[in-house]
């Protein structure tokens, strides 16, 4: 089935869907919603990890922005494995194969569903390639939004982040840091929900959507508990029916130079290796041609300009 195939008119028009329709009514939704294009509000929240707790309140303002715009939104929710917690166990042999996953449960539900468009929310390592990866394959009218790093904790007048709390482990292991210190640290370096307060994957990732296109200017910027997130949510809803209005689908966007801009971006920021295995996934599923070759022709050319974190 190509992109042009899918339509949520398939799903609710005629006399043989009445009892479609029947079923959307019971949901709540009335004829004139019934009449609108629909969005899906795809998002990857779970109690899994702080990356991901807050996203369903997040999608409700991106309902909001795609509805407030004349088209229906549609929310539902996929997995999201935490490559923090999944580290050091069995666990993490199920990182990368998530991200299929994620791509994969994202495009059943658009075209079990038949939805003209679609709005993406992630918040951890492997969630936001998968969510970009749907996106590139399905080529429909999408926008990307990430779900916002996590704010820094406070001990001692210091600011921490997770990243404290491992080389914390590691003093202690050397004999260098009580035990009391490291569990206060433990205790305060994570206080809010979002991604890990560094140029990790995530925040890598979210950096690299904003240069790919697919996502708003700014938009990996503002923290999980920043207000401004919210507002950012929200005209991520209303971009996705601007792009539905004018037919522009990822592959418009997700040009062999916008690969060329990523990778440029994920060098200026020393970004994570990672982009690199997902950048190539993205663009297989663009069916853009990009090789390691690329990553080094640009690499050779592109500072790394700043040590950054959130």
């Amino acid at each position: 089935m190509n992109s042009t195939d899918i339509s949520s008119r398939n799903v609710v028009q005629g006399t043989s869907r009445a009892p479609h329709r029947a079923m959307y009514k019971a949901m709540g939704l009335t004829d004139e919603d019934l009449s609108r294009k629909f969005i899906g509000v795809s998002h990857t929240g779970n109690e899994a990890t702080p990356c991901n707790i807050h996203l369903g309140r997040l999608a409700q303002k991106a309902k909001e922005g795609v509805y407030d715009s004349g088209a229906t939104p549609r929310e539902f929710s996929t997995i999201a494995v935490s490559d923090g917690i999944a580290m050091g166990h069995e666990g993490m042999k199920s990182s990368l194969v998530s991200r299929e996953i994620i791509a994969d449960s994202i495009e059943l539900m658009v075209r079990a569903h038949q939805y003209d468009g679609l709005v993406g929310i992630a918040g951890c390592d492997k969630s936001l390639p998968g969510t970009m990866m749907a996106m590139a394959r399905l080529n429909l009218p999408s926008v990307f939004v990430y779900g916002g790093t996590i704010m820094p904790g406070y001990y001692n007048g210091k600011q921490l982040t997770v990243q404290d709390v491992y080389e914390a482990v590691g003093a202690f292991d050397a004999g260098q840091l009580s035990l009391e210190a490291l569990k206060n640290i433990e205790n305060y370096a994570c206080p809010t929900a979002g991604s890990c307060g560094g140029m990790f994957t995530a925040n890598t990732m979210a950096s690299i959507s904003e240069a790919l296109g697919i996502s708003l200017p700014g938009s990996a910027s503002p923290p999980a508990e920043d207000e401004r997130r919210e507002k950012m949510v929200y005209d991520t809803g209303v971009a996705s029916v601007k792009l539905l209005e004018l037919n522009i689908k990822p592959r418009d966007i997700l040009t062999f130079e916008a690969f060329e801009n990523a990778i440029t971006m994920l060098n200026a920021i020393g970004g994570s290796t990672n982009a690199i295995l997902h950048l190539l996934a993205i663009s297989s599923e663009a069916r853009v041609k990009l090789t390691y070759d690329d990553f080094e022709r640009v690499r050779k050319k592109v500072p790394h300009i700043a040590d950054l974190k959130p």
